[in-house]
């Protein structure tokens, strides 16, 4: 019922009954349970009933390190990606909608330091917070985007809010704001999304761009990665959703990048290329977003669900790890289709990710086994 958290169908994660990580409590070595659900995840399994609904989600990819990982950091990551299927799962149970499956798990990714987007945002250059995201109504192909808000603490609200009450599709900026306070949504000062992680992460990228291109108007740095760590993370946060009704939705959102410059946007609130949903398909990228918009990866891989008949799993596959590859570029993607199918295919060595079915148990993974 469950998927490969890989790639492949939820028919691969329920080859067994899986004892989850106790959240919050964190450990001096990885739990048995976590390493058997991380082994479990990609192993297949016997063919299983497809469920009625389901919710998947990621909260970023990226080169993530076991050694720069600790224990206690892997234990709250876990605990924060259960939490926010847990939140998306007592939605869809109680006869909910897609729509609000989704915004509600990625309100806890939001809320949460551990994910850049909303309160764990990263800083961009000039050491300011500029947050995007974007929500899709499969159903409908109704969609809304922001790019580049600075005090709004969900903006996955606000895209929904731009879908449901313009007649606009994106907003930027200082029109995406005032469009926010003539709705009455909730106006947070900029310090709410100050971390001390986050901002040191910044003085690092600073002074390693100073030290290798003192002289240049523009970062040299490969995006997303820690010059310290040497750990290359996409920061991003998703969750695609099944409801009883069998409409799909998909929803992401995002800090951007370290050290962005010149109001750069990424693929998140770009429908097409970070988000996307029809009622075939649902996708939630997450990478080096100049890539994803450039091979429109979230509408390619339901492109080739509709017109090629191909099975999603083997559509993301294609994209993730041949085209995507093949143009250099870094990241992953979660999908799933109207009959409940999952795949969450990626080319680097990891990705938060999790999903969760109609048993309400969360299965979370981070690593590339």
């Amino acid at each position: 019922m469950l998927a490969s958290l890989s790639s492949g169908s939820w028919s691969h994660l329920v080859a067994a009954s899986l004892v989850m990580l106790t959240w919050g409590c964190a450990a001096s070595t990885r739990s048995v349970s976590a390493k058997r659900d991380e082994a479990m995840m990609h192993e297949e399994a016997a063919p299983r009933p497809k469920p009625k609904w389901g919710l998947v989600i990621h909260g970023g990819a990226g080169v993530i390190s076991r050694e720069n990982l600790s224990p206690e950091r892997e234990a709250a990551v876990r605990a924060a990606l259960a939490q926010s299927l847990q939140a998306g799962h007592a939605v869809l149970a109680r006869g909910g909608s897609s729509l609000d499956a989704v915004s509600a798990a990625i309100h806890v990714m939001e809320d949460s330091p551990y994910f850049n987007a909303g309160k764990g945002a990263v800083f961009n250059h000039d050491g300011v917070n500029e947050l995007d995201a974007a929500i899709m109504d499969g159903r409908t192909r109704a969609a809304g985007a922001v790019a580049g808000v600075r005090h709004i603490r969900n903006p996955i609200d606000l895209a929904r809010m731009v879908m449901e009450k313009s007649p606009h599709v994106m907003m930027v900026g200082d029109g995406a704001e005032a469009f926010a306070r003539s709705q009455g949504m909730e106006w947070v000062d900029p310090k709410y999304f100050y971390t001390e992680e986050r901002w040191q992460s910044l003085q690092r990228a600073l002074e390693k761009e100073r030290e290798t291109q003192p002289s240049a108007p523009a970062s040299s740095l490969t995006p997303g990665l820690d010059p310290v760590t040497g750990d290359h993370k996409f920061g991003t946060v998703g969750a695609v959703a099944l409801d009883a009704s069998g409409n799909l939705a998909a929803g992401t959102s995002t800090g951007g990048m370290t050290n962005k410059r010149f109001g750069r946007v990424g693929d998140s609130p770009v429908i097409g290329a970070g988000t996307y949903a029809d009622p075939r398909c649902a996708v939630s990228a997450t990478g080096h977003g100049e890539f994803f918009i450039r091979y429109t990866v979230a509408r390619d891989i339901c492109a080739r669900v509709e017109y090629q008949g191909l099975p999603l799993a083997e559509a993301a596959h294609v994209v993730v790890n041949d085209v995507l590859v093949k143009a250099g570029g870094e990241g992953g993607v979660i999908a799933m289709d109207h009959q409940g199918n999952v795949t969450m295919p990626f080319n680097s060595s990891g990705m938060y990710r999790g999903v969760i079915g109609e048993d309400g148990v969360p299965h979370v993974a981070i690593f590339q086994e």
